[in-house]
């Protein structure tokens, strides 16, 4: 049967419904190449139509999955603080559908930040019990060593925790550089276990989660990209 235009536009984020019967009537809004001026008139769309709002196409989704290069510099929060908020690099109308993101990556931090409006989607991904396995490319203040790698992977005590954290995979990339797989969300988990073997962490960047990366993905910093059901699968959701 459908559903009315103006609403199937409100619930991309286009706008509140008043604004977006306005958009419509002064036709402003299209499905797959045809303009719409009726809000009321009942529009049936499948996954991936094409509506298009002042000129600018965007594929329809009934949930949204979003995967963002974030550069340093940002904080993941919709009211920042002390620095620019990451949604500025998504477009408004992805905030105002109340994407969030899916975990955290700490404002002088940076790589693969993951966005939904699903909620099993961010459960899934952020629940402990999970164990989704991260990889970090970390480079540190003091020269990396066999030592310290052989003690990230049996296990580390961080400070106010009752038992060992320890890492799933963790190989030196250069003197001062490692890449380094967890499978926890502890607070500033990465930099804690760093200095935990006596050293510091000086830049970290997130460059895989599951077995879904960076590379594969293939966005430049301060870039995003829409996921697709096999990106979901490489985190290991299946809706």
């Amino acid at each position: 049967m459908g559903e009315p235009f103006y609403k199937i536009l409100h619930s991309q984020g286009f706008g509140s419904r008043k604004e977006c019967i306005q958009m419509i009537r002064h036709g402003r809004c299209a499905v797959d190449g045809a303009v719409i001026t009726d809000p009321e008139g009942a529009v049936s769309l499948s996954e991936g139509a094409i509506l298009t709002v002042d000129g600018v196409s965007w594929p329809y989704v009934q949930r949204l999955y979003v995967a963002l290069n974030k550069p340093a510099g940002y904080e993941c929060s919709r009211a920042p603080t002390h620095h620019d908020s990451v949604f500025e690099l998504l477009p408004p109308h992805f905030m105002r559908r109340g994407v969030q993101p899916v975990g955290r990556l700490d404002w002088d931090s940076r790589g693969l930040l993951l966005f939904s409006d699903d909620g099993a989607f961010i459960h899934y991904l952020t629940s402990p019990k999970k164990h989704i396995p991260k990889t970090y490319r970390v480079t540190t203040e003091a020269p990396c060593t066999d030592r310290m790698v052989r003690d990230l992977l049996q296990g580390v005590l961080l400070r106010g925790e009752a038992e060992l954290c320890r890492a799933l995979g963790c190989t030196i990339c250069g003197d001062f550089q490692i890449e380094l797989v967890v499978d926890e969300g502890k607070y500033h988990q990465v930099k804690r276990m760093l200095a935990a073997v006596g050293n510091r962490c000086t830049e970290l960047e997130r460059v895989q989660i599951g077995s879904l990366s960076l590379e594969r993905l293939g966005i430049l910093e301060g870039q995003w990209t829409y996921l697709t059901a096999e990106h979901l699968r490489d985190v290991g959701y299946v809706k």
